[in-house]
């Protein structure tokens, strides 16, 4: 056990706590940080959380409700189930901050989030390769040209491809699949381009047994 002194606080002087106080003096009081960004980032968490929390007119039993939500998120999550990426994909966090952190320049494609369900089987391609074995998909021809910024072709970039079966449900959800379906490497020629068939892309859900959507249902 270390004999060393824990440092000194400068703790401030509070007031007494009332609805309109209490979000600067729980500023105040976590307000050491010494991470300037930290700092900022929960200083603007709080003004945030408190807001929510006044303009909804929060209850105790509301508060409790989402507790017990977060709780089961992390309760959920595995080593390979990242329940809480779910979430933050539902609430749209995800790609809210990819585009913050990863701004795309016009005309640039926009970016979107990897998903749940991105795998490393993809097997390599060529351009005509059908990508689907779903009988009861419709058919679809995929036409695409891979451009940098000045509309001038690349060539040589490696596109990984996936989609679901005509049933909305990814390949790596079956129990019993065989190998990869749904699924492609491809790579641009020497005009931008490359092709494949697949199917016509559906609506796919959150899947049954995820914390989210059991929650909503609950309500």
């Amino acid at each position: 056990m270390s004999s060393s002194n824990p440092p000194k606080l400068d703790v401030p002087v509070l007031k007494d706590l009332n609805i309109d106080n209490i979000t600067d003096n729980v500023k105040l009081i976590n307000g050491q940080c010494p991470d300037p960004r930290l700092k900022y980032v929960l200083e603007r968490l709080t003004q945030h959380l408190h807001d929510f929390a006044r303009e909804t007119r929060l209850s105790h039993e509301e508060w409790m409700t989402g507790l017990q939500f977060l709780t089961k998120v992390g309760q959920t999550c595995t080593d390979v189930r990242q329940e809480f990426i779910l979430l933050s994909d539902i609430f749209g966090l995800s790609l809210l901050v990819d585009s913050i952190d990863h701004p795309k320049p016009p005309p640039s494609t926009e970016g979107t989030v990897l998903g749940p369900f991105h795998s490393h089987e993809a097997e390599p391609q060529t351009n005509g390769s059908t990508i689907s074995h779903d009988p009861d998909g419709e058919p679809c021809l995929v036409l695409c040209t891979l451009k940098n910024t000045a509309g001038e072709p690349v060539e040589g970039v490696k596109i990984d491809i996936w989609e679901t079966d005509s049933h909305g449900f990814y390949d790596v959800q079956y129990p019993g699949r065989e190998g990869p379906d749904q699924r492609a490497v491809m790579t641009s020629d020497a005009q931008g381009v490359f092709w494949f068939k697949a199917i016509v892309p559906v609506p796919y859900p959150i899947p049954p047994r995820w914390t989210g959507r059991t929650a909503v249902e609950e309500a």
